[in-house]
């Protein structure tokens, strides 16, 4: 099951399955699955509060989501998105720190693919991730978006 909604940096396309969200993808995202693999287009429960939490992120009125998730992914992926999940709003790390927090520390192009394959961007904050001198590297849903996210995240 799958719905688009509007945002700030495009629409975004969430998908549902087994109860929690599963997808939330950008028009321009980069390893977007195609769109069949979706579901039909629909209402689920976990949508409205989605799009309830995306609402009040993106007014500077939430910095922690809490959602049911339902992410897919191999056990080393699962890993370095449960790690992204706490970094900070407003806060950045990069690469090596992730995989060194994670006890990977050799492993920082390997957190780099398992990021760029994260199905759930905003909500499991990929764009926090910076290269290690401190500049913007690419991200899935385009650099602009990543710049965009991360001086939102500025509002204090």
């Amino acid at each position: 099951m799958h719905t688009v909604i509007p945002s700030p940096v495009g629409d975004l396309t969430l998908v549902a399955r087994d109860g929690g969200l599963a997808g939330l993808y950008m028009v321009e995202q980069r390893h977007r699955p195609d769109d069949e693999t979706f579901g039909p287009r629909g209402d689920d429960p976990v949508f409205d509060a989605v799009t309830t939490q995306l609402g009040e992120y993106f007014t500077g009125a939430r910095r922690e989501f809490d959602l049911p998730l339902a992410l897919r992914g191999t056990a080393f992926q699962q890993t370095v998105w449960k790690a992204l999940l706490g970094i900070p709003f407003g806060e950045t790390m990069s690469y090596g720190e992730l995989a060194a927090l994670i006890g990977r520390p050799s492993a920082a192009r390997a957190v780099g693919l398992a990021n760029g394959k994260n199905p759930i961007g905003i909500i499991v904050p990929c764009h926090r991730l910076i290269g290690s001198n401190g500049g913007l590297v690419d991200y899935g849903g385009g650099i602009e978006t990543k710049r965009w996210l991360l001086s939102h995240e500025q509002i204090d």
